[in-house]
């Protein structure tokens, strides 16, 4: 997924959202690792989603009832940091994420995912080596899509940010990656 601006549309209403920031799901080689063992070393054990809603990192959508899924440890800094040469040290994290027991990857979004309104999200900032350098809450307004796109113009406003995660306030989970444009 590139970092250029994407253009998505509802199907409630004939407007069109221009996003300024692209929304990174779970690449697929990520994935496909993810899916045999995670990255604390577990193995993948999927199950199926009665209840539907789980937040799906693999598509940035929430869940079906009845979708086959799977609850893994990630650690999304080190896996950008084995791609930049980053040493991110202390600031690897890890922790859980839903993805599909089988997905292609992220489809057409509509708008920044998991930016419901009310919601409250960390949007934590990392340098090029992967130290966290700033972040900010955001408690996402009805406006969601200019919201997000605020709070990363803020947060790129800063030449040391090479990175976003957004972040659940409520669990601490990574829901999605943006990228410096």
């Amino acid at each position: 997924m590139n970092t250029t601006a994407s253009t998505t549309e509802t199907t409630t209403e004939t407007r069109t959202e221009t996003l300024t920031y692209t929304a990174r799901a779970i690449g697929s080689a990520a994935l496909a690792q993810l899916r045999v063992s995670d990255d604390a070393g577990r193995p993948c054990v999927p199950f199926t989603d009665d209840e539907g809603g789980a937040p799906l990192r693999c598509c940035l959508r929430p869940s079906d009832p009845g979708e086959r899924i799977a609850l893994v440890s990630y650690a999304p800094l080190r896996r950008w940091a084995a791609l930049t040469w980053a040493k991110p040290g202390a600031y690897d994290e890890q922790g859980p994420v839903f993805i599909h027991a089988e997905c292609d990857g992220p489809g057409e979004a509509d708008g920044y995912p998991f930016a419901h309104e009310g919601a409250l999200r960390t949007v934590r900032r990392y340098d090029s080596e992967g130290h966290i350098v700033g972040g900010r809450l955001l408690a996402v307004p009805a406006d969601a899509t200019a919201a997000c796109d605020a709070a990363f113009e803020e947060a790129f406003a800063d030449p040391r940010v090479a990175l976003v995660h957004v972040r659940a306030l409520e669990y601490g989970c990574f829901l999605f990656e943006v990228r410096r444009p």
